[in-house]
């Protein structure tokens, strides 16, 4: 994992935001030195077990930066044996680039564990230049840890790094088959292949073929309940990752003087390339899949020299300018957090260099094993921040413009904790390892989404989002709902949002002045609760018009009765106009003729019904409200119980018009009646003031 220096514009740009976080392209944990536990390994035991268990690596077709032997292109420099990135990317396109893989090479290290038959192999692949996603640094390294049994030769436990120590590696307890390992594009994060088919990643047995993982199910979000948590490779489960150009100095990274054999042609291919996640109207969708290509190792298109690491421990340092990346953060004034990515430390520095174990991400691997060999020892419950992430899109169950669901996209978006410098991929959704107990702030960007933002509090596994998920809305379909706090009098500490056919999108600990981008075409409760649960609630509906594009604010929310109250009344009155204007099909009708205020005319027979009940609700709501707002409890709580009893008679109305009104009109004419119920118990419960 590469470490984060925060520069000074992202300081400014982070102020107020909690710490700042930088994307890992690979992963290596910090920690403990692990020398108490683990000695090396006799050199020629090493070797054997290298030898036994040297994996084959599987690329994609268009993958150019392939494992390679540092050495040549380090140097001297201040008594120190430095790798630059300038001198590493410049010599590796001299010596063959994309075309012909100069000096393909494996590194190896041997640890065992102390008065233990535990023995464990390691495997180090270095690439000179890493391209994932926003995320583009020099230097990368990759590793896989083969636990393997001393008395019976047999291996216990792959494990293969993914992004960060933030992101699920991807293992197998008890693998019965010779290691190999899936590259994802341009990260060079690992999966493991261990199915029969060598060239595709498994998370899940399909037709009796096993999974490539045996990490253990999620059980923290409901839609994610039956997901291994690794993080796998998208390409090979219907996901896609766009990448973007990597620019130095303000310019694309192959124009930049001091890389002259640099090309376009160096990166991932234009069709895998967006110039800028916000630039975009949609999500992409002709992102190419996953193509098999070249195979490194055994029964591979060619081999790679396996080496011992120690061969490589003078190399004191890789080095390079920093490369930069920011993300979008949702506010009344838009922000962004901005970092730079550190070059990666040497593996030989790393505290899993010496204790493996160290990387066992799943905590039933680490039980099970710890089981077996007592020297690893069982270690902590390892707190995790889970997400489902969802595209949010129009109902069709519901009328135009007023109601959303969510969906399962098809391409990965990039999850950010700010006050961990840790950012991981999404795929079905985000599962972030190694969060600290308290307080953070999740940050959600994805190529043509609008950004998500929220702030939660940690403490052991925790679903993030509301009821776990966070749902992400296209660019061209996004409308910024914004909560004004200023003004207020309440100690107000969280805000919600829900559409009538989609349900609770938002779910955040609110901080002063809030927003959250929603659908154009969604009706919304916007929610806020106080630091004594005071609930208040408040209608808000989006102008569906592609053109309109101004934020839509919520502007000093209250609590109490009177709040819900005339929520009460506000969504009482929509809902009537709604079934007057499907009766009569006169959605632009806006005579004022009808004897509770509202504004349609009462339609005929059952549709009538319906729409005199809702019209009793509003009155009921009124009365509630204007003795509510007087100080006056016990009259705001009597009209409070009309408004319950009135929406019984909503109910019934409801039943009979349902062949009068479109079946649309009558499913949101449900929805909004449980909404109705709902606030009006939460009004009766509500102080006065």
């Amino acid at each position: 994992m590469h470490g984060a220096e925060p520069s000074r514009r992202a300081l400014l740009a982070a102020a107020g935001a909690g710490a700042l976080g930088a994307l890992a392209g690979c992963s290596t944990p910090d920690g403990g030195d692990g020398t108490a536990a683990t000695e090396p390994l006799p050199p020629d035991r090493e070797t054997e077990l290298a030898e036994a268990f040297a994996p084959t690596l599987h690329f994609d077709a268009a993958e150019t930066w392939f494992p390679t032997d540092p050495r040549p292109y380090a140097t001297d420099r201040d008594g120190e044996r430095v790798v630059a990135g300038f001198d590493a990317v410049e010599g590796y396109l001299a010596a063959g680039g994309p075309d012909d893989p100069p000096a393909p090479t494996l590194f190896y290290n041997g640890r065992r564990y102390r008065d233990s038959p535990l023995e464990v192999i390691q495997f180090w692949w270095y690439s000179a230049f890493d391209q994932f996603s926003t995320n583009f640094h020099w230097h990368d390294w990759e590793a896989l840890h083969v636990f393997v049994d001393a008395e019976s030769d047999i291996q216990q436990l792959y494990v293969a790094s993914s992004h960060s120590r933030s992101v699920p590696n991807n293992e197998f307890i008890d693998p019965a088959r010779q290691p190999r390992v899936l590259s994802e594009l341009g990260s060079h994060s690992s999966a493991l292949s261990l199915n029969e088919l060598a060239e595709s990643f498994q998370r899940l047995p399909i037709d009796g073929a096993p999974a490539d993982v045996t990490n253990a199910a999620l059980s923290v979000v409901e839609t994610l309940a039956e997901l291994p948590v690794a993080y796998g490779l998208p390409r090979d489960e219907a996901f896609r990752l766009p990448y973007v150009v990597p620019e130095l100095d303000g310019a694309p990274v192959y124009e930049h003087p001091a890389l002259p054999t640099f090309e376009r042609r160096h990166l991932a291919p234009p069709e895998h390339t967006v110039r800028s996640y916000a630039e975009l109207a949609q999500p992409p969708s002709d992102l190419p899949g996953r193509v098999p290509g070249l195979a490194l190792g055994p029964g591979g298109d060619i081999d790679y020299d396996l080496v011992p690491t120690s061969e490589a421990e003078d190399i004191d340092a890789f080095t390079g300018p920093q490369l930069s990346f920011e993300l979008s953060v949702p506010g009344f004034v838009e922000d962004a957090i901005a970092s730079h990515i550190t070059t990666a430390g040497t593996p030989w520095d790393q505290s899993r260099y010496r204790n493996p174990a160290e990387d066992i991400s799943d905590p039933n691997h680490r039980a099970t094993l710890a089981e077996r060999y007592a020297a690893i020892g069982e270690g902590g419950p390892a707190a995790r921040l889970v997400a489902a992430v969802r595209d949010v899109a129009p109902d069709g169950d519901a009328p135009d413009g007023e109601g959303v669901t969510t969906e399962q996209p098809t391409v990965e978006s990039i999850a950010l904790v700010e006050s961990d410098p840790v950012a991981v991929p999404t795929s079905r959704g985000a599962v972030v390892a190694d969060v600290s107990a308290g307080e953070h702030r999740l940050t959600v960007n994805g190529a043509g989404r609008a950004p998500h933002s929220e702030r939660l509090t940690t403490d052991g596994p925790t679903a993030a989002g509301a009821a776990g998920t966070v749902a992400m809305v296209a660019t061209e379909d996004a409308r910024k709902l914004r909560i004004d706090t200023e003004g207020t009098d309440d100690d107000l500490r969280r805000a919600a949002v829900e559409d009538d056919f989609g349900g609770r999108i938002y779910d955040s600990r609110l901080e002063g002045r809030d927003a959250v981008y929603v659908h154009r075409e969604g009706a919304y409760t916007a929610e806020v609760r106080d630091t004594d649960d005071e609930v208040g609630a408040f209608r808000v509906n989006p102008d569906p018009d592609p053109d309109a594009d101004d934020p839509v604010t919520v502007e000093r929310p209250r609590t109490g009765k009177a709040s819900l109250a005339a929520f009460l009344g506000s969504l009482a009155g929509e809902t009537r106009d709604a079934v007057a204007d499907a009766a009569d099909g006169d959605p632009d009708d806006d005579d004022d003729d009808t004897p509770g205020g509202g504004s349609r005319p009462t339609p005929s027979g059952a549709a009538g019904g319906l729409a005199t009940a809702l019209d009793a609700v509003q009155r009921a709501a009124a009365a509630a409200l204007e003795r509510a707002e007087q100080g006056d409890g016990q009259g705001a709580d009597q009209q409070l119980r009309a408004v319950v009893t009135r929406l019984e008679r909503v109910g019934e109305a409801l039943s009979s018009a349902r062949g009068n009104v479109p079946g649309t009109t009558a499913n949101a004419v449900d929805r909004r009646l449980s909404q109705l119920q709902r606030r009006a118990e939460q009004a009766l419960d509500a102080e006065t003031l």
